[in-house]
């Protein structure tokens, strides 16, 4: 295929089966959560799980095949602007995605809190419950039975500060990473990829870690009013970007170590990058409104 051929990709299988995944993951998901509200069995999990495991077989398929086209040369210029094009929609998603949660937050802290406490044009809802005090974050809950308030909150200046430094570190390896790629040194291309991957492994075992102490020792859940409920959803979705962009930082670190990429020719590497610096900047913005503010 010359360089001025119009791409066209052949008849795939992955389009249809992705969303086959996608649509037993949202049907699973509605499943389960309806069972748990209504405190019964359901095999929504197995629903839900089975979405998962044909996503992965998707993912593995897709990509290997994509890079088998890639190293038989099969890429041309033309290919390569859609997949930066697709990559740019992607984060932008992504960054869609976050806003709502944070735009959530915002409207809980600034509006639905005070009002209920008695503030603003829609005050008049504290008849609800009288003497209900509106402070954040929200540890005395109006209904303090269905939804008992946590103890405490996580300190900001213990393992999130220090996560927030190991992911502004991850993104500078990252980068140096990528500059080493452009400069054709593989071992430190190496280095600084296993370095990344070292330091996102450590900043999801303190978030492991940073959970079980907010619901062992703090009573931090779920379950726990609207702070626990925007706390976990915030920084749970985050934590699982982190996990998927670890599982990408180290499919580059392999195909390093088989010698793929070249200083010209590196989308697929450039594009974990981009995502890592999106994830990067997705939990400073956690650690500023979420733990601080």
């Amino acid at each position: 295929m010359s360089n001025s051929t119009y791409y066209v990709p052949e008849q795939s299988k992955w389009p249809i089966l992705a969303s086959i995944a996608l649509g037993l993951m949202a049907y699973g998901a509605a499943m389960t959560f309806n069972a748990m509200t209504a405190d019964r069995e359901s095999t929504g999990p197995f629903v839900l799980g089975g979405g998962f495991l044909i996503l992965f077989y998707v993912i593995f398929g897709w990509f290997g095949q994509q890079i088998e086209e890639e190293a038989q040369g099969l890429h041309n210029a033309q290919l390569d602007g859609s997949y930066r094009q697709g990559m740019l929609w992607f984060i932008f998603s992504e960054v869609m995605f976050f806003a709502a949660f944070f735009g959530a937050l915002f409207y809980v802290r600034v509006l639905s809190v005070p009002w209920i406490g008695g503030e603003g044009a829609k005050g008049v809802t504290n008849m609800l419950w009288d003497g209900f005090e509106a402070t954040w974050p929200l540890l005395v809950t109006p209904d303090m039975k269905q939804f008992p308030g946590a103890k405490g909150v996580i300190d900001p200046w213990h393992l999130p500060l220090l996560n927030t430094a190991l992911l502004i570190t991850s993104s500078v390896t990252v980068t140096f990473a990528h500059h080493a790629l452009k400069d054709n040194k593989r071992k430190a291309l190496e280095f600084w990829m296993a370095l990344t991957i070292i330091l996102a492994a450590v900043f999801l075992y303190f978030q492991a870690t940073e959970y079980h102490e907010a619901y062992a020792e703090l009573g931090l859940t779920l379950e726990s009013g609207i702070y626990g409920a925007t706390f976990f959803m915030l920084t749970g979705f985050h934590g699982f970007h982190v996990l998927l962009g670890t599982v990408m930082l180290f499919t580059m670190l392999i195909r390093c170590f088989d010698g793929h990429f070249t200083p010209g020719n590196h989308f697929a590497f450039e594009a974990v990058c981009w995502y890592w610096h999106f994830v990067d900047v997705v939990w400073v913005g956690l650690f500023l409104f979420v733990y601080i503010l």
